[in-house]
């Protein structure tokens, strides 16, 4: 039933989903960090920077609700807690290369 739900709650444009989804700064560098493979919390921050512990929780639940990432919780004296892309949230990969690209095209031009 709530799949049925956040269906109907999504945009009719494609492009406006994939915004929904993926459009904060964030999320597209928590995808880019975790395309090589798993990471715990703290090194995801550390990778990514500038991000607060609030923001990056935050995100990385959201992520996790739509589906782009999984968080593994290991029984451990201190807990620890991996995250990894999801198979839909690796489905991404050909956007973040495509990102990638342009961005690398658009920086070597603006330097002529």
């Amino acid at each position: 039933m709530s799949e049925q739900k956040n269906l109907k709650s999504l945009p009719a444009c494609p492009v406006e989903t994939t915004l929904t989804l993926i459009g904060d700064k964030w999320k597209v560098l928590i995808l880019r960090d975790l395309m090589p493979g798993t990471k715990r919390f703290g090194e995801l921050k550390k990778s990514i920077g500038d991000v607060s512990q609030k923001v990056l929780t935050s995100q990385l639940r959201d992520m996790e609700k739509t589906g782009l990432v999984t968080r593994t919780v290991y029984a451990e004296v201190p807990p620890r807690v991996e995250y990894s892309l999801t198979e839909l949230g690796k489905s991404l990969k050909p956007i973040l290369d495509a990102m990638w690209n342009w961005g690398s095209c658009y920086k070597a031009s603006a330097l002529k």
